[in-house]
């Protein structure tokens, strides 16, 4: 989709029939809006004309978006200091207000905990807030927990948040009291930009963008101590955005100029980039599709693009079940010619006066006869 586009989402559906929220900001006669698209996998394209759309009053437009994980409901925070409640029925959007979010300034993050129990926001103002959903009981309202917010993410088993600031410093939160446990140690010529906790339900690590004087670098920290564990050169320039996918497999950096990298986590390298995606203009939002290798990206020049990532594909659940047919046939046909090659336990040595081997039925016997019983033939002399 062509035109400014400042914040995207993608929108967990039932049987992978994913869709796409977008911010588009106001355009000659065209009020901002949010417009919700189809997403085609086989094409990886969004459909021509939007599902569901709502217009934003004059003066108003999104600037960030959390959908939750059910995909049932989605979250906006707008430029004229409003968070906003949606729900998607049918072809319609409903909006409803969340009076604890009204006239609070702008929120530049909104984050819903991985298991959906928890809702964050991270002000301009440096304001946090951390509530329990959906009854909106406040669990946290730290007026000063940064002097303005950059980035935020909750851990995967939703117990930590982290956040950065923009004055360089990122912080850990206890996501049940709101207690902060600690900040994250940086030298005088380091500054930490962007967070992501990893996903893949066997490392326990924290992802961070670090700015030390001219080099753009990705730290990793140990969250069961916080200690820093190591870093690496890989998008190799200031990242406006970070994104990890569902399964915690791949890594995503968008860049201040438009590219794109996506980072094999195991491997902790670059396996697929998208080099002058957004040429020249700053990646504003960037998400993985939720059962896709496809990843969204929107800037206010490029509008929202879709992108098949150049990865290995997945094992679909039918190629797997092919396979373990494929074991189950070969092991039949294995023991069938051990069956009728080997001398051995069935495959009996031949008698003085015998010209072949004899038959499995005739040595347990017919199973028609009277004689066969039931645990095998009855005349025992």
């Amino acid at each position: 989709m062509e035109g400014k586009v400042g914040c995207a989402s993608w929108i967990r559906r039932p049987e992978n029939a994913h869709l796409v929220v977008l911010g588009t900001a106001k355009l000659l006669n065209r009020p901002a809006s949010l417009q919700i698209f189809n997403f085609d996998p086989v094409t990886t394209s969004l459909s021509q004309s939007p599902k569901a759309s709502y217009e934003f009053e004059e003066g108003s437009e999104a600037l960030n978006i959390a959908v939750h994980p059910s995909g049932d409901l989605f979250i906006v925070s707008t430029t004229s200091g409003h968070c906003m409640l949606f729900e998607f029925y049918g072809q319609q959007l409903s909006p409803k207000e969340l009076h604890p979010l009204q006239g609070v300034g702008q929120q530049k993050c909104l984050a819903f905990s991985t298991d959906g129990s928890k809702f964050a926001t991270g002000g301009v103002d440096g304001h946090l807030r951390i509530f329990e959903w959906p009854s909106m009981r406040v669990i946290l309202d730290e007026p000063k927990a940064h002097k303005s917010f950059n980035d935020m993410d909750f851990s995967l088993d939703s117990e930590f948040l982290a956040s950065t600031s923009t004055d360089g410093s990122a912080r850990i939160w206890k996501t049940d009291d709101g207690v902060p446990i600690t900040s994250l140690t940086r030298n005088s010529d380091e500054k930490f930009e962007l967070c992501r906790f990893s996903k893949d339900g066997t490392k326990p690590f924290l992802f961070c963008t670090v700015q030390k004087g001219f080099k753009a670098l990705t730290s990793v920290w140990d969250i069961s101590n916080w200690t820093k564990i190591g870093h690496k050169r890989l998008l190799r320039k200031p990242a406006s955005v970070m994104s990890i996918s569902l399964d915690g497999k791949y890594l995503a950096q968008g860049s201040k100029d438009g590219d794109v990298c996506v980072i094999d986590v195991k491997k902790m390298e670059i396996c697929h980039w998208s080099k002058r995606l957004h040429s020249g203009s700053s990646i504003a939002s960037l998400d993985f599709c939720p059962s896709e290798r496809v990843v969204l990206t929107t800037s206010s020049e490029w509008g929202a693009i879709v992108t098949k990532l150049s990865v290995p594909a997945d094992w679909k659940d039918w190629q797997i079940y092919l396979v373990l047919l494929g074991l189950f046939l070969a092991s039949a046909v294995a023991f069938y010619i051990f069956f009728e090659k080997s001398d051995l336990f069935w495959n009996f040595p031949l008698g003085k006066d015998q010209t072949t081997r004899p038959k499995i039925n005739t040595i347990l016997g017919d199973p028609q006869s009277e004689d066969w019983g039931a645990f095998g033939p009855l005349d025992i002399i």
